[in-house]
């Protein structure tokens, strides 16, 4: 298995913090965002490599941050050569692009550069041994259904298959959201291409809306991640995770 983390993004809400800046690379407790997301690899025994994507504005500044990583496994950095917001690929075209330039042909796991959550990817892997063949999602239930309207808001059946996915609904139906996390199986890897090829918008930023259209392909189940969880989109949030991340 590889695993990608998507860091090519530029954090225009956070700006001016981020203008100078990548979001992976803001301190929460005195550590990287993205290096709390390395350890949660690292324990993964059956993660042989870790992808990075980044954008050229902040290559650089990655590439002096994996300097000072200490890990077992293989993390490669990867450019996907955009300088600004305007001309940014997008969080499903950045997948695409690295799957494309490093030829990955095994199972991924993408998880988001801003993600901060405080449990083991464990219980989430430890599924993908009856559900190895499907795309799995993580995901996380609100305190506050409102909340819900900022992110995929999902609903599972008995089996934990996706049954509904509505992409930042003005009045969520429920407080069950999808993280920046998933499993995508070899087989399936295609399929992020060919959603690319049938976006009438061209807009491919958005995970949720891949995810909205993948499980109108195949089966998509779900797995409830416990404890806490951050999405550090804003100010707000970038906030409450340096107070409560623990």
């Amino acid at each position: 298995m590889k695993a990608l983390v998507l860091a090519a993004g530029y954090a225009t809400r956070l700006y001016p913090l981020t203008k100078d800046y990548p979001k992976p690379l803001l301190a929460v407790k005195g550590r990287p965002i993205i290096s709390y997301i390395v350890d949660k690899l690292e324990a993964v025994s059956d993660i042989e490599e870790i992808y990075i994507v980044t954008n050229n504005k902040f290559f650089l500044k990655f590439k002096k941050w994996l300097k000072l990583i200490k890990s077992t496994k293989k993390i490669i950095l990867v450019n996907d050569l955009t300088k600004n917001n305007q001309d940014r690929l997008g969080a499903i075209g950045d997948i695409n692009f690295v799957i494309k330039k490093q030829k990955i042909k095994d199972d991924l796991l993408v998880i988001g550069g801003d993600n901060l959550f405080s449990s083991s990817l464990q219980g989430f892997l430890s599924i993908l041994e009856k559900r190895k063949e499907n795309v799995n999602l993580g995901l996380y239930r609100l305190k506050q259904k409102s909340d819900a309207s900022r992110y995929g808001v999902v609903k599972l059946d008995k089996q934990k298959k996706v049954i509904s996915f509505e992409e930042k609904p003005q009045q969520p139906k429920s407080s069950l959201v999808a993280m920046c996390l998933y499993y995508m199986p070899k087989n399936y890897l295609s399929l992020v291409t060919r959603y690319i090829k049938s976006s009438k918008t061209g807009k491919v930023d958005a995970t949720g809306s891949f995810i909205a259209w993948l499980k109108e392909e195949i089966d998509v189940y779900g797995y409830v991640f416990s404890g806490t969880w951050f999405d550090i989109g804003d100010y707000k949030y970038l906030n409450a995770a340096k107070k409560n991340f623990a």
